[in-house]
This record gives structure tokens, sequence and C-alpha cells, in this order.
């Protein structure tokens, strides 16, 4: 029996190529750390696709406050969340002269 509402967890390639094509970053890192959280809630029973943590550095966000740097890669990442993204960790860097809190 299918489940009613099937869907493809993202993955660590589908993630980064959202960035890429999005922010064209100077630097990206994206690690699946969804098996650290086997038995979490929001886990996915394959064991992946569910918790992320991307390192990025991005002339796009150069200059923008954290909050406004998070946002803008949210919004890139939003079709991840709506297949299955439960939880991102996001490590931003940026270039000393606009690093703003």
């Amino acid at each position: 029996m299918t489940p009613a509402h099937p869907r493809t967890t993202p993955s660590a390639a589908s993630i980064e190529a959202m960035l890429r094509a999005a922010l064209a970053p100077r630097q990206l890192e994206v690690i699946d750390e969804s098996a650290a959280h086997a038995g979490h809630m929001a886990a996915s029973p394959s064991g992946g696709g569910t918790h992320f943590r991307v390192r990025i550095a991005a002339d796009r966000l150069d200059g923008l406050s954290r909050l406004a740097a998070h946002r803008v890669v949210y919004d890139v990442l939003r079709p991840a969340f709506d297949a299955g993204l439960h939880a991102l960790a996001l490590e931003i860097e940026r270039h000393p002269s606009s690093s703003m809190a």
C-alpha cells in the first residue's frame, strides 16, 4: 500500500543544485545530518533528507543582516521544505567588511 501523500525527501545534491543556481556561491558545503536524528518525529524512514547543514558564502548574502541572509536561503530552499526538509542549520560566511549581527 502506498502512502496517501508520497513525497521524495530532498537530497544534499538537490539542495546544492538549488543554491548554486540561485546564489552562485563562492563556497558551498551541504551535509545531510538526517541519520543523527533517527527516531525524531520528523525523521524520514529512509534515514535521509530531513536534516541538513549548509555552509555557504555568496556575494548575494554579503552586506545582509544575519536574518535577511537566512531568509534568502530559506526562500531558495522553499521547494525542499515543501518536499520534507525539516531542519536546516545555516553557517553563512560573509566578507568581514559586510558582517552585520
